[in-house]
């Protein structure tokens, strides 16, 4: 089974989010995410300053395997996107929960991370899918 942190919430699309001090939340996909989808090869991120919708396509993070949409957990705006995965996109596949993450947004409504799911609830949803 791929590592699902407890302190997290979770995307029926695989996406990750963490809440910050501060009230942004970073996200990033999950550790089953990118092990269906293998070796990262690149990975194209969203401008700082853009304001996108909840399950908006955001992001696009390319294997060996596929390309694959990243969508946006919750509506905001993108404070910054993670430069490092311009020259090292495998680290989405080393350290998915870590230097791994894929943006820092500022939500618009901190209410609507509430509403995804936990690490029980997104267990579930992996098993249910792998059925």
């Amino acid at each position: 089974m791929s590592e699902i942190p407890a302190d997290l919430k979770y995307t029926k699309s695989h996406e990750w989010v963490k809440m910050e001090d501060d009230g942004n939340v970073r996200v990033g996909i999950t550790d089953h995410a990118q092990d269906l989808l293998g070796d990262m090869v690149y990975v194209e991120q969203p401008e700082a300053g853009s304001e996108l919708e909840a399950e908006e396509a955001c992001a696009v993070v390319e294997s060996v395997k596929a390309a694959s949409d990243v969508y946006c957990p919750v509506s905001g705006e993108i404070v910054e996107a993670n430069e490092s995965l311009a020259d090292t996109p495998e680290l989405v596949n080393n350290d998915p929960y870590g230097e791994g993450w894929l943006m820092l947004l500022r939500p618009a409504d901190s209410l609507d991370v509430e509403q995804l799911m936990d690490a029980e609830a997104y267990t579930a949803h992996v098993a249910a899918e792998e059925h």
